[in-house]
């Protein structure tokens, strides 16, 4: 495992809470620019090659110090196991032995800067605009909309955006909105999916948190008649959300059959992974729950 030349509390020092606050790289939790320097890793304002999640502090979240390696997991099984592009990732030790998630920025190419807007900016949605809510006030069906819009290739990235809401789903990512879907601009000067980021299972830190995915699936906010029997999505709400993104009923039936047949390489990830004890416990049974619900 990398180890930083930074410790826990280096990243809490005013100075380095002050760069943070002027940072551009949005989002709630903590996050920190690195650049590599001098054969380590240094906190900087702009320009970072790396983005640091460490540990939350002043957090309600539950098992908030397993939050790094869940992340690392999560995105871990999105890309090894499901075949999901995903940001170049690694969970790392900090100076102090503390575990922290370390990200490559993918807003850059050969050292400069490219064009990539996230979808709350692709669809006009501001804190200004629509308020305090604005990540969370659109439908995954506008998703699709939005890939037709600007992207070209349209065809081919849709049913990647739907995959990963079936697999945020899947794994309880209670929190898959607006700002965690973006497009860039490829080398040929198309737009299309970035690599996929901020996957992690949300369930076992909150619980009690409203949504089972982050955004309602429709663009009218209705449920289907099966879920109104059940109290939860399966896979016939999965069906007519597939249908929204261009994806036939037996592609999305085919998608759902990935994650049964691939459960036992999710079990010996989950085990293996840097969880306590108690979060690979609360992983399992969330992802053997919503592997039940997929089902029916």
């Amino acid at each position: 495992m990398l180890r930083l030349n930074l410790s826990y509390a280096d990243l809490y020092l005013p100075e380095t809470r002050e760069k943070t606050r002027r940072s551009s790289v949005p989002g709630v939790q903590y996050k920190i620019q690195l650049k590599r320097m001098h054969g380590g890793y240094a906190v900087v304002e702009s320009g970072g090659d790396f983005i640091l999640k460490p540990i939350p502090r002043n957090t309600a979240a539950e098992l908030a110090d397993d939050v790094p390696a869940n992340e690392a997991l999560t995105m871990d099984i999105a890309a090894d196991i499901f075949g999901i592009r995903t940001a170049e990732h690694a969970l790392v030790e900090l100076a102090d032995g503390v575990t922290a998630y370390l990200t490559k920025r993918f807003d850059r190419r050969d050292g400069l800067p490219i064009r990539q807007e996230d979808f709350c900016q692709l669809s006009g949605r501001s804190e200004e605009t629509h308020g305090g809510n604005y990540k969370y006030d659109a439908s995954y069906e506008e998703f699709a909309e939005l890939v037709r819009r600007f992207c070209n290739s349209a065809a081919v990235e849709n049913p990647k955006v739907f995959f990963i809401v079936l697999f945020n789903y899947v794994f309880s990512n209670g929190d898959a909105h607006l700002k965690n879907f973006s497009l860039f601009e490829s080398p040929q000067g198309d737009y299309i999916l970035t690599p996929a980021y901020d996957l992690l299972n949300t369930s076992i830190h909150f619980p009690g948190e409203p949504s089972a995915t982050g955004l309602d699936f429709f663009a009218d906010s209705h449920f289907t008649p099966r879920y109104k029997e059940l109290g939860f999505y399966s896979s016939t709400d999965f069906i007519e959300l597939g249908d929204k993104f261009g994806v036939p009923e037996d592609e999305v039936m085919e998608m759902i059959s990935r994650f049964p047949a691939r459960r036992s390489a999710v079990e010996s990830a989950i085990a293996g992974s840097r969880l306590s004890s108690v979060a690979k416990e609360k992983y399992l049974a969330r992802f053997f729950d919503r592997l039940k619900a997929v089902s029916l």
